[in-house]
């Protein structure tokens, strides 16, 4: 083998270094910075939503209280309740509220409807 062998392939080896070291040290960047922009993009769904039900005149303190109380009938217990979307079509009978209920590890969707007025349990998975 030539020295200019020896050093194309020392070369070449460097570059694979170098290479998957940038790779390891941006998937740890990334793995860092996760659970921070999940959060961000959890704070801004919030904030969709409520700013969004408020706009609408949709009372959420009754919405929450609904929730609750949909959640605890079928469940048995309390949950901790994040709004996140509004469904907000023509009319009432077909506006929606979906929240996020975390209880006891297990983590689910609940889905209000309207029914003459008032909110009520359409889904809980």
């Amino acid at each position: 083998m030539s020295t200019g062998e020896i050093v194309l392939i020392a070369v070449v080896a460097l570059i694979v270094v170098l290479a998957a070291g940038g790779a390891i040290a941006q998937r740890r960047r990334m793995d860092r910075n996760r659970g921070v922009f999940e959060v961000s993009l959890d704070e801004v769904d919030r904030d969709l939503a409520a700013a969004r039900a408020e706009d609408r005149g949709w009372e959420r303190s009754t919405l929450e209280a609904a929730a609750r109380d949909a959640y605890a009938r079928e469940r048995g217990g309390p949950a901790e309740l994040t709004l996140v979307r509004i469904v907000d079509r023509p009319g009432t009978d077909d506006d929606k509220a979906i929240f996020r209920a975390e209880a006891g590890g297990r983590r689910e969707e609940l889905t209000l409807g309207r029914q003459d007025g008032a909110w009520v349990l359409e889904s809980l998975s």
